[in-house]
């Protein structure tokens, strides 16, 4: 087994036994919503992912953080204990992928269909409420779309809904002039 399957494993394990333990619970949706909180967290404050990424903070600092931080907003205690349990572990360096999998087990467990949309323009929600539509016409009416603002494809879109991808954006039209221009 290599180190990455290794890695996805053990992360898929503790997302798995979250999902599990909110289940017995009946605290999925509360958890899911403090889970949300904190990849949100991670996503805009630096010190939290310095908090959580780097090995030479204490365990006992690690712990009193995460305390303040889920006694303020008041989180589930399944989901304090979850997280005390990964400094323990010494697997709160994975936390954003652990969350972020749960989060996938939880949609997949409600039949979710996530759909990825990346645009090279900003959409506004009207936009999105069409396109989250006209998807859930060809996909099903139980789809989570998930859009992502990216300049860097230039123009177009990329869609992904589970192994199928639609991508027409002005980027890879480019890269496959240029593939055909190299080939020739």
């Amino acid at each position: 087994m290599t180190q990455q399957n290794l890695t996805t494993t053990v992360n898929n394990s503790y997302s798995q036994a979250l999902y599990e333990l909110t289940l017995e619970d009946n605290s999925t949706k509360k958890v899911e919503d403090q889970v949300s909180s904190i990849l949100k967290l991670i996503s805009e404050n630096k010190d939290f992912v310095n908090l959580i990424t780097n090995p030479t903070i204490s365990h006992a600092k690690q712990n009193k953080t995460i305390e303040i931080i889920c006694e303020k907003f008041n989180f589930h205690e399944i989901f304090l204990k979850f997280l005390k349990l990964l400094i323990f572990k010494r697997r709160l360096f994975f936390l954003e992928k652990i969350l972020k999998d749960f989060l996938l087990i939880c949609s997949s467990k409600r039949g979710e269909i996530i759909a990825k949309l990346t645009s090279a323009k900003e959409l506004n929600k009207n936009d999105l409420e069409n396109i989250t539509n006209s998807l859930k016409d060809n996909f099903g009416s139980n789809l989570k779309l998930k859009f992502n603002h990216d300049p860097s494809i230039l123009g177009g879109l990329i869609l992904q809904v589970g192994s199928i991808m639609i991508d027409t954006s002005i980027k890879n039209k480019l890269q496959q002039i240029e593939n055909n221009m190299i080939g020739a």
